[in-house]
């Protein structure tokens, strides 16, 4: 076993921001003023035999470059590079503090980006493996040897499988502009024969399978900048200044709405986050997964006292009582009827029955729905974490469901029960070219593929575009993400099932040595954001859109190329290179784009002008998104997407796949969007023995993994467990304590944070933290997927990673 005193030295001192300093220079060859340059923060590093420094212009200038990461921004940066070197990182210089006109101001993680730049994990030449697969152990090879191996490799998988058994992982990404990460691998793929696909994403796949059969397409909730207007604000499991840090994106316009509105605000959320602790009136903890129970719950008081808004209901949607279920619904199946107890269930959702199972008070649930009911208007908009469960596509309809019992939806202050709105300004991308291949999976089950492909289906597993699958993946591309093990879940068994094949392949482009890198059986330097030129697409900033010009700040260092360039030379060796690069270099794509981009939104300045401008914003002419306008206002001329043409609370179509999928037992698709329990939830005997729901957390140190190996952010914001100081006076825990975190899918130390902020009954882990195992198997890393369950979602066989039972003991 472990031994405890040392895991606890190892995290509870995590490295100083000056030892940081010096580590960088031993790591990455000799540091220019380390000392003073680095108490200042300038960290003016040179790479390994003085390869930066050969670019060295002898003068000082300001480039201006972006943080891509994917935390739903893409902040602007302006980089101060000496002697070939990045020395500085300033934000955006451009708009004030107004809303629509602000400064789109980079968080702690943006400003950090020097540290990875300069970061000892960079991987500095091209790898091949030579220890067992997720040991790390490489070789350095030419980048001949590393095409050719990579080459080889595609026509092995190619003749032998077919183009099926080629598959593009999922990354969330850290390079991510237009043309390093929006099409390149899939245009060469494309150029190949096709690839196999996955459909969804990480984030946000049970709320993307749930609009369509609600809204009939994905519809998002008013923006946030449109809650002035607002009484009554409920975030529901939304956390903008956790998720959403950029200053000037959606944490700018949440506060600013506070501050100029003052509406009164809810937050319902099993954790009190950062966006509670600031705009938050009222927090109200429930337990995980039990969201549509707590809708239910409000809505039986709305029903029972008559405060829903009946008219509404009556035009604008399907299935809220009997006489507006669509032909062949069963009698009792009407929304009304299962909240009144007059389904097939026959009980009553009232408060009581509510209480119990989400652990908020009758009392309250009372409350809280008179309130919401008689707030006019009142903006509900949920965040993604509550879909992240087993049951999270009927926790996303009931949420979409509360909007419209209160009839606020298409209205100013109002909103759809989905996730915030932003004005996005229309832009061109990278041509990715047409997959031949049409067969998709999950982006969460497709692990399955790689040891069980023969018994995927359609109706089993999702499978889309053929009946079932063909051929096992045995060819993997991962780019630029830590999707492969770190991201995806119960990583002990990942693990074992990317060591498995012996035919398998993985090919991993990164520029930081991650988790998923030590994987890879070719591994290939990719150079970062400041290192390439590229175009950065805006994130969510309400109502402003940009686009950002991401200059080359340096030379790539050491080895590293743009991913572009390495898969022209793949491209080029399997024949397709004129298919792929069209002639074209990096820099000629980019030109191209924005050309487009400059007939689709003209205000766009020309290639020389933006190289020098920097960034380019633009207001968005109608003022705050209210989604679904047109449809309040004439719901005939305006219909959904939906077999009705209006929003449908009970789903004929969802019906039918409950009656013809084969779905794991205790996996339910239900017509209403339905409280079902799920697995591992409150209310699963598997309790007795792992009594705490563990979830995980957006943490302000890292976006998913990218910058989990910043020295200075992880001294800023250490890896902490939350746990409720009930439950940890039942196991003898103290702040500062490190625990065992324990089921059976692995074993994690971590230090405690005993904190009132957190539902009793319930444990939260940061999400993307690195895995760090020791000789017996312990995660030291504190990496919350080292414990979540490979199990997906019933309808999206989605990323069910908040679902999960744990036991928690002081070590």
């Amino acid at each position: 076993m472990s031994d405890p005193a040392a895991a606890a030295a190892v995290l509870a001192h995590p490295v100083s921001r000056r030892s940081f300093v010096a580590w960088s220079a031993a790591a990455g060859g000799t540091a220019a003023a380390a000392g003073a340059a680095g108490r200042l923060g300038l960290l003016p590093l040179a790479a390994e035999n003085g390869t930066a420094a050969a670019a060295a212009d002898g003068g000082e200038r300001v480039v201006w470059s972006s943080c891509n990461v994917n935390c739903g921004s893409r902040c602007p940066l302006r980089l101060t590079v000496r002697d070939g070197q990045v020395v500085r990182v300033d934000p955006d210089s451009t708009g004030s503090d107004v809303l629509g006109d602000q400064q789109l101001r980079a968080c702690v993680r943006g400003r950090a980006i020097r540290q990875r730049l300069y970061s000892p994990d960079r991987i500095k030449h091209p790898m091949r493996r030579v220890g067992p697969r997720g040991s790390g152990e490489f070789e350095q090879i030419s980048w001949d040897e590393a095409l050719d191996l990579v080459v080889d490799a595609l026509r092995r998988t190619i003749d032998r499988h077919g183009n099926e058994a080629v598959y593009y992982n999922y990354g969330s990404g850290s390079t991510g502009g237009n043309i390093s990460k929006r099409g390149t691998w899939p245009r060469l793929l494309a150029c190949l024969g096709g690839y196999l696909h996955y459909y969804g994403d990480y984030s946000t796949a049970q709320i993307t399978a749930a609009y369509p059969y609600f809204y009939g397409e994905w519809t998002s909730s008013n923006s946030l900048a449109d809650a002035l207007s607002a009484r009554l604000v409920v975030l529901w499991g939304n956390n903008p200044l956790e998720t959403r840090m950029s200053g000037g994106g959606e944490t700018f316009a949440a506060q600013e709405v506070r501050r100029q509105g003052g509406a009164r605000t809810v937050v319902v959320d099993p954790r009190l986050s950062e966006t509670a602790v600031s705009l938050a009136d009222e927090w109200v903890p429930l337990r995980p997964g039990t969201d549509a129970a707590l809708v239910a719950g409000l809505a039986h008081v709305m029903i029972s006292e008559d405060l829903h808004d009946q008219a509404f209901l009556d035009r604008y949607c399907v299935g809220f009582d009997e006489d507006h279920l669509p032909d062949g619904a069963a009698p009792g199946s009407s929304y009304r009827s299962y909240v009144l107890g007059r389904g097939p269930d026959a009980t009553a959702k009232n408060p009581e029955w509510a209480a119990a199972i989400t652990g908020v008070p009758a009392g309250t649930i009372t409350r809280l729905a008179r309130e919401i009911a008689a707030a006019k208007p009142c903006a509900i908009t949920q965040g993604w974490g509550p879909q992240r469960h087993s049951n999270g596509e009927n926790s996303a309809r009931a949420v979409f469901t509360l909007a419209a019992l209160i009839g606020q939806i298409g209205v100013p202050g109002g909103g759809t029960g989905g996730r915030e709105a932003a004005y996005s300004m229309a832009t061109a991308a990278f041509p990715t070219l047409e997959n031949p291949v049409t067969t998709e999976v999950s982006v969460f089950n497709w692990t399955d593929a790689i040891h069980r492909h023969q018994e995927m289906t359609a109706l089993s597993d999702g499978i889309r575009g053929t009946d079932r699958l063909t051929a096992p993946i045995r060819f993997i591309w991962q780019y630029a993400g830590n999707a492969l093990v770190n991201q995806h879940a119960d990583i002990n068994r990942t693990g074992q099932i990317l060591s498995e094949p012996d035919d398998l392949t993985i090919v991993v482009i990164d520029h930081q040595m991650t988790v998923s890198a030590r994987y890879a059986d070719i591994l290939l330097p990719d150079a970062s954001t400041p290192e390439q030129i590229d175009l950065a697409q805006q994130g969510s900033a309400g109502a402003l859109g940009y686009l950002v010009l991401a200059d080359r700040a340096i030379e790539p260092m050491w080895e590293c190329r743009p991913v572009y360039d390495i898969l022209t030379g793949v491209a080029e060796r399997m024949g397709v290179g004129d298919a792929f690069t069209e002639g074209r270099t990096q820099e000629d794509w980019v030109r191209a784009v924005l050309a487009e981009t400059r007939e689709l939104t003209p205000g766009v300045p020309d290639f020389e002008e933006f190289r020098r401008q920097g960034i380019y914003k633009e207001m968005s002419p109608d003022g705050p998104v209210v989604p679904l306008a047109d449809f309040r206002a004439d719901p005939e001329a305006n219909p959904l997407d939906t077999p009705s043409g209006k929003i449908e609370i009970y789903s004929a179509a969802l019906q039918e796949i409950a009656d013809t999928w084969v779905l794991p037992d205790g996996d339910r698709i239900t017509a209403l969007p339905e409280y079902v329990a799920s697995r591992e939830g409150p209310e699963d005997p598997l309790r007795e023995q792992y009594p705490l729901q563990l979830i995980g957390h957006h943490y302000k140190s890292r976006t998913h993994s990218t910058y989990g190996n910043v020295p200075w952010l992880q001294e800023a914001h250490p890896q902490e467990m939350w746990i409720n100081p009930a439950d940890a006076a039942d196991r003898d825990v103290r702040n500062g304590d490190t625990v065992d975190v324990v089921n059976d899918r692995g074993r994690v130390w971590i230090v405690a944070r005993v904190t009132p902020r957190i539902a009793p009954g319930v444990v939260s882990i940061p999400q993307g933290a690195w895995f760090a195992p020791d000789a017996d198997g312990v995660d030291l890393g504190g990496s919350v997927n080292t414990l979540t369950s490979l199990h997906p979602s019933p309808l999206a066989k989605g990323n069910a990673q908040h679902t999960n039972l744990v036991e928690v003991t002081r070590t």
